[in-house]
């Protein structure tokens, strides 16, 4: 499923633009049938890492396979972005990337992580160009 995401998430030009960096974990539940049923954001460094992530699951719709004795079954997914960096550091390259860093809108819960039933599966690095 790490490949799958990873050719899945859609880095948005507006993640491009900020030069945003950072994590979005999401908490997402399959069905019996591999249905997603219900998606949760635990932590995002920026609001503007949710939406791709959320499409990328979304798509992975009807793909999970939970274990047997489930009805359904809680997966935690935790996304890295960060961008491929340039050959020539100037600072018109840096700017982008500090104004975003004081614009960002983090996500953040106030409520426990129930961990009892969940699979925590692998990071998912999203590396991207900034010169698109």
């Amino acid at each position: 499923m790490t490949k799958f995401f990873k050719d899945n998430v859609v880095v948005s030009p507006e993640i491009i633009q900020k030069r945003a960096v950072g994590i979005v974990i999401f908490k997402f539940t399959a069905d019996i049938k591999g249905k997603i049923t219900k998606m949760v954001i635990y932590y995002a460094d920026d609001a503007v890492f949710a939406e791709p992530v959320a499409d990328a699951i979304k798509k992975s719709n009807h793909k999970w396979v939970i274990p047997d004795y489930e009805k359904s079954h809680d997966y935690i997914i935790p996304f890295s972005f960060s961008f491929n960096t340039p050959v020539a550091d100037t600072v018109e390259m840096e700017k982008p990337f500090y104004d975003g860093y004081r614009s960002r809108k983090p996500i953040t819960t106030n409520n426990q992580v129930p961990l009892d039933l969940a699979t925590l599966l692998p990071p998912v690095i999203v590396k991207y160009d900034i010169t698109r």
